[in-house]
């Protein structure tokens, strides 16, 4: 048998194979050959106002919520109001804002009188914080026990001798009555069914009683764990002083949330800047600002 008559053809074959391989991979990796680009990823800017009032407590941290959201969404206009918790929910029921800050729970008449405009207010606890017992750096009590602390608000211990301090009458500073503050220190602290001593100045913010209580030797009032400075000294309450960690594991007995209120479940731009508040990048401002994050 002619074996060069077997091999010739079947070496052809392979080489016209081996050919048509070659070629079809120099076509798929030719560089010539552009291929169609990827759609570019569209991003839809966001774009709205958004307005919000209420808790002086929470006014920091709203501000700086505002402030770093419309950074990042320049199509975005927040507006920042305090006056207090129940200006805020007011405000909310009045349909004039969109959020009503809040340190405190909404209360059974303002949800009535939501529902009678057929409104459905909606809670969303935002942050943690502790409610600081706050005296004069020159004041020599620094602790006193829950107990105490309420007869000192009702005005049955009125000299701070009586609670191992200087013979001086007791100055009290309290917020306003229209506070979330004002209303959640009174549950907690003077009594639901009781009422604070008629002594009592009634101050508008937070600030205004650390800028009092830095000015008189006397006077004990109660502030936002944001709102701690070195010109005011922290009173333990029941052995354990107010600060980020003990209102976050539960130990501080003057502990609350705070609230954000909406008519309904917010959504559009509304719903995104609540979702950025609950987030990695609202929690972390919480705590620049001295509150405590969700757990």
């Amino acid at each position: 048998m002619d074996l060069k008559r077997l091999v010739a053809p079947g070496l052809a074959v392979l080489m016209l194979a081996g050919t048509m391989a070659f070629a079809g991979c120099s076509a798929e990796e030719d560089p010539a050959v552009e291929e169609e680009p990827a759609a570019e990823e569209v991003t839809e800017e966001l774009e709205g106002s958004i307005t919000v009032q209420g808790s002086d407590t929470l006014l920091n941290v709203a501000t700086a919520w505002s402030d770093a959201f419309m950074d990042e969404n320049p199509g975005v206009d927040i507006s920042v109001q305090g006056g207090g918790s129940g200006t805020g929910i007011a405000a909310l029921i009045n349909g004039t804002v969109d959020f009503a800050n809040a340190s405190r729970e909404i209360k059974d008449e303002e949800i009535a009188e939501a529902e009678g405009k057929g409104m459905s207010i909606v809670e969303h606890q935002v942050a943690i914080d502790g409610i600081a017992v706050v005296v004069n750096p020159a004041n020599g009590v620094s602790e006193l026990s829950l107990d105490d602390l309420g007869k000192i608000f009702r005005g049955e211990i009125t000299n701070w001798k009586d609670v191992g301090g200087i013979d001086a009458e007791i100055v009290l500073l309290s917020r306003d009555s229209s506070s979330g503050t004002y209303e959640f220190f009174k549950e907690a602290v003077v009594g639901e069914d009781l009422e604070y001593a008629a002594s009592a100045k009634l101050l508008p913010s937070n600030q205004a009683i650390a800028d009092e209580v830095k000015a008189n030797e006397a006077g004990i009032g109660y502030i936002g764990l944001g709102y701690l400075t070195p010109d005011v000294k922290v009173v333990a309450i029941d052995g354990v002083e107010a600060s980020v960690a003990t209102a976050a594991d539960g130990s501080y007995p003057i502990s609350r949330y705070l609230y954000m209120y909406s008519d309904g479940e917010p959504e559009g731009v509304m719903a995104a800047y609540l979702d950025w508040i609950l987030g990695a990048e609202g929690q972390k401002l919480v705590e620049d600002e001295g509150f405590v994050p969700l757990p």
